[in-house]
């Protein structure tokens, strides 16, 4: 060291100490070293082998063939002296060497004062994606994205975003896509090259079919080594092509804010996941000294475009000459319900949602019908099947919908592929879905009257809760009848509430049987239908109400799954524990994946390995440092779901439920 450098001492070990000829990794400040002792004598030396980066604290000290004591690598059998770092035969693979005293509290070690942190490319990203309003990440740090990681560690400790530490991958795209079903906003999701990077691809389908945005980045490995098949080298640009609408990997030469900013343009504006790819040396490249972080200002445009007047006009014309209009609302619908419900309560239309769109109108609303399709009401089928002009919004065709395609209809959606994507629709219209209803409510400028629809809708509620009751007391001994869950929930679950659904009979059960009330948002896997969805989902949800100024901050978070659905992604309650999430989780355990018994009975199939083999989840959920509470009696919901709900931290409610009535 120079001789003006000025040094800190640092504890790195308490006594005792070592014992005689051993070695061991610690850290002075932010250096790691190896310190050894041998021959009574302590010595200090970095802890990195010059070649591969072996970690010497990690390796053994041997006697060589001269009597001579050497430090030996673990990875590749290279040597050094423990006591001054130099190797045998005048090769020039020195290491530095450090000062070590044995003082009364334990053993110091002096290394040079760190010096003021050099901006790096990563340093460059993170700022960027804080300029456009990232503030949450979901991911693993791992060996392949560590300088990546540090510049989140420096974002976070500034208060600009916050990082989630998931058990697995795919549990991290799950939440980032659940986010920005509620948000509208991207999140990211951070993964290591190879097998990290593949994990995140079931998340990143759901949200690119549901067509949402995030950025999904993974680190790489080094390009020197690309190409010849190196350690967990993936072509990752080649894995991301598919799910991805921008798709680049980073280099030390690249613009870095100006892709940042282009790839989270693309999500914002295509609604689709995007990916960035990070080699290991570029994260902890030096920025240039011209490297500038992106911001969105000037890059972005307003998406509220008018529809074409004469698509305008027929609509308009259409709705009038209607005897019994009805709006149909789907997902793409969900940030403009204000408006909709607005032009609805003027016209006085009977409201279905399709089973994406589950509570975008509450079940309590005079208009409300509830949700259309496999997992619906009679309200909503009732109410569809009466009308002779169906007003179809944000919402595709898929056979899933249920929606009739030979009614007469009008169809708006903000996405030009998704009008008359199914099949040829009268009325289209193509607008921003916001502005279009503003215009379709200012071409009626007074209240259109139709006597006795809210009575009527009251009427078919009355009879569809008078069928849910009787289900209610079904019992087969076999465990507790959705119909009761759900009621027992519909009564708890407080009317600000976010609930993410999973996938299976527990998911269908949910949407015929749950009434929604205030304004509670449903997140769900809608067309990629992945199990293993809904407690990441939570995850997800959950941190958007920990955002200053979210309109979601301090809302209430629930989770519905299966177990068949818990089981993939369990682990994560260990994540919800660690960040005190205040989650209350209702899992329906029966022991078997009954969607699929169900479907292999209707096929007129055997029923084969559908069966499942489960813990006691409430015990589980102790063991990991949640609450925990089995019910097996529909009396005892109540009191379980609200101690539950009261719970600080995450809390689950394990229902012994019968796969058969469902």
């Amino acid at each position: 060291m120079a001789e003006n450098t000025r040094l800190k001492w640092h504890k790195v070990l308490e006594l005792p100490g070592l014992e005689d000829g051993r070695v061991t990794t610690v850290s002075a400040g932010s250096r790691s070293i190896a310190l050894s002792k041998l021959n009574g004598e302590y010595g200090a030396i970095d802890n990195s082998c010059p070649h591969q980066g072996g970690p010497l604290g990690e390796g053994s000290i041997e006697r060589g063939v001269e009597g001579k004591c050497w430090l030996r690598c673990p990875w590749h059998g290279w040597d050094f002296d423990p006591m001054t770092g130099d190797s045998p035969g005048g090769h020039n693979d020195n290491l530095s060497k450090y000062e070590v005293e044995k003082r009364d509290d334990g053993i110091y070690v002096a290394v040079a004062e760190e010096e003021k942190r050099v901006e790096t490319i990563a340093d460059v990203i993170a700022k960027t994606l804080v300029n456009w309003g990232i503030c949450q990440v979901f991911g693993m740090v791992g060996h392949s994205n560590l300088g990546m990681a540090d510049a989140f560690r420096l974002r976070e400790k500034a208060g600009e975003i916050q990082f989630f530490g998931i058990r697995h991958e795919g549990a991290a795209s799950f939440a980032c896509s659940a986010y920005a079903k509620l948000t509208g906003k991207p999140a990211v999701c951070f993964t290591i090259a190879g097998p990290g990077a593949t994990n995140l691809m079931t998340g990143l389908y759901d949200a690119k079919v549901d067509r949402v945005p995030l950025l999904a980045m993974s680190g790489q490995i080094d390009t020197q080594v690309l190409g010849p098949g190196a350690f967990q080298e993936v072509n990752l640009e080649g894995v991301f092509k598919d799910v991805s609408a921008f798709n680049h990997t980073m280099y030390e030469d690249s613009k870095h804010g100006e892709l940042v900013s282009l790839a989270l343009k693309n999500a914002l504006l295509t609604r689709n996941p995007v990916t960035l790819v990070l080699p290991n040396e570029v994260q902890e490249t030096a920025a240039p000294e011209d490297a500038e972080a992106g911001v969105p200002a000037g890059r972005m445009t307003d998406l509220e475009v008018a529809p074409p007047k004469a698509q305008l006009d027929k609509a308009i014309r259409q709705i009038r000459e209607a005897k019994r209009p009805t709006v149909i609302v789907g997902h793409g619908a969900r940030f403009r319900m204000e408006s909709i419900i607005q032009f609805a309560e003027k016209l006085h239309l009977p409201v279905l949602t399709t089973f994406k769109g589950k509570g975008l109108i509450s079940d309590d609303h005079p208009l409300g019908c509830g949700v259309l399709g496999r997992s619906g009401t009679p309200i909503a089928s009732w109410f569809m099947n009466e009308s002779d002009c169906l007003i179809v919004i944000g919402a595709s065709f898929a056979n899933h919908t249920g929606i009739a395609p030979y009614l007469p209809t009008i169809q708006i959606d903000f996405d030009p592929m998704a009008l008359g994507r199914f099949h040829g629709i009268e009325t289209l219209v193509y607008g921003e879905i916001g502005r279009t209803m503003n215009l379709l409510h200012e071409a009626f400028p007074s209240e259109v009257s139709r006597p006795g629809i809210e009575d009527e809708v009251a009427e078919r509620w009355e009879i569809w809760r008078e069928e849910k009751a009787s289900r209610r007391e079904d019992d087969q001994s076999q465990g507790v009848a959705s119909a009761a869950i759900f009621d027992a929930m519909s009564r708890v679950v407080q009317e600000d509430a976010i609930i993410a659904v999973d996938v299976g009979n527990n998911t269908y059960s949910f949407g015929r049987y749950f009434e929604t009330s205030g304004n509670q948002s449903v997140l769900m896997s809608g067309y990629l239908g992945s199990i293993g969805f809904g407690y990441p989902a939570a995850i997800g949800a959950w941190s958007a109400t920990t955002e200053e100024g979210s309109p979601h901050r301090g809302r209430p978070v629930w989770c519905v799954t299966g177990d068949g659905g818990f089981g993939q992604y369990m682990m994560e309650i260990l994540t919800a524990v660690k960040y005190g999430m205040n989650i209350t989780h209702v899992l329906l355990h029966n022991d078997e994946l009954g969607k699929i018994t169900k479907e292999q009975r209707a096929g007129e199939f055997t029923v084969w390995k559908t069966d499942l083999h489960n813990p006691d989840f409430s015990e589980y959920a102790r063991i990991c440092g949640a609450k925990g509470i089995r019910v097996t009696r529909k009396e005892d919901l109540d009191v379980a779901l609200v101690e539950a709900r009261d719970h600080e931290g995450p809390a689950l409610v394990e229902v012994m439920a019968d796969a058969r009535l469902v």
